[in-house]
């Protein structure tokens, strides 16, 4: 069996809130969400309970409301969902990937040159 995600589509909504600008509380996330999602108190609580449980949260307690910040590093969940979707998609094969982006013409002029210069910095560094 291969990689499995480490957040949910759901959990990478309230990450990405709490990246952007933590700390938020439920009812700040909630209206965060509300054009999005109808997610309820209930189930962004819940959502924030899992995250807790997995380590990617912490909060801290100020009176009766709860702060909520991230511990998981946007940069390490996206190497991990980058690597996972490889894996699943591509059997881990980055040159079948990027074959099939040309192979659809999904590559803008743009995009092939940003290519070139992630390409010339890689061989740089790996000298």
């Amino acid at each position: 069996m291969g990689r499995t995600s480490i957040l949910s589509d759901g959990e990478w909504k309230l990450m990405s809130l709490l990246w952007n600008s933590a700390p938020k509380t439920v009812s700040q996330l909630v209206n965060d969400l509300k054009n999005d999602t109808a997610w309820t108190k209930g189930t962004v609580f819940m959502m924030l309970t899992r995250l807790l449980e997995k380590g990617y949260v912490r909060f801290e307690e100020q009176g009766r409301i709860k702060q909520y910040y991230p511990l998981l590093q946007q940069e390490e969940a996206a190497t991990q969902e980058t690597e996972t979707f490889l894996s699943k998609v591509y059997g881990g094969s980055l040159h079948m990937m990027v074959s099939s982006m040309v192979d659809h013409h999904a590559l803008s002029r743009e995009d092939i040159d940003e290519l070139y210069q992630i390409l010339k910095r890689a061989e740089t560094t790996t000298k």
